[in-house]
């Protein structure tokens, strides 16, 4: 429901999307075009207006159910080289010893870990953290970024794990110092 106390539906949609890709469906007295159009961007897989049909509610959960059924779950551990995050308890590890971070940092790396050797722009590691509802500046990205890549330890002129690519944006890479070469002389 859009309308709950405290916390509202969409803050609840975006939050669950963060680490999981259970089917959610929104049911709600809304019918504003634009509540369901943020509803359906900020990632539900159905929005029913109230006031509905028992029937259509019991349709359009088995659709949506027949829609994910047998899609592979987002894994609860990411292991990218020797970061590993664990998404439900929110915790993150370098080389085995745990990295303090921040909410939107973890956020972050698990956006980029997710996808090693992915480039994204800074609009999209802002759309895919906070959803396209979020108001941020771009540039507060690589103030994330900086800040991130001193809490992994990386060399700020020769950074290992988040690397930028001029003129587009970043990338996380997960092979080991020196490249692929290095792994595969080893």
């Amino acid at each position: 429901d859009l309308m709950l106390p405290g916390m509202d539906g969409l803050d609840v949609c975006r939050a669950i999307r963060r680490s999981s890709d259970v089917p959610i469906i929104m049911l709600t007295a809304r019918d504003e075009e634009v509540d369901r159009l943020i509803g359906l961007e900020l990632g539900a897989d159905d929005y029913i207006v109230k006031p509905f049909s028992p029937r259509e509610v019991v349709a359009r959960v088995r659709a949506v159910l027949r829609r994910t059924e047998g899609q592979p779950l987002k894994p609860k551990v990411v292991i990218a080289g020797d970061v590993t995050l664990d998404l439900p308890h929110r915790t993150a590890q370098v080389q085995g010893r745990p990295v303090e971070l921040t909410a939107t940092e973890f956020d972050l790396l698990a956006v980029l870990a997710r996808h090693p050797g992915q480039v994204f722009t800074r609009m999209q590691l802002l759309d895919l953290m906070q959803g396209e509802a979020y108001e941020g500046y771009e540039r507060t990205i690589d103030v994330h970024i900086k800040n991130l890549r001193r809490k992994l330890g990386d060399d700020p002129r020769n950074p290992r794990y988040i690397v930028t690519v001029r003129g587009v944006g970043y990338k996380f890479s997960d092979e080991p110092p020196g490249g692929k070469e290095d792994a595969d002389a080893k």
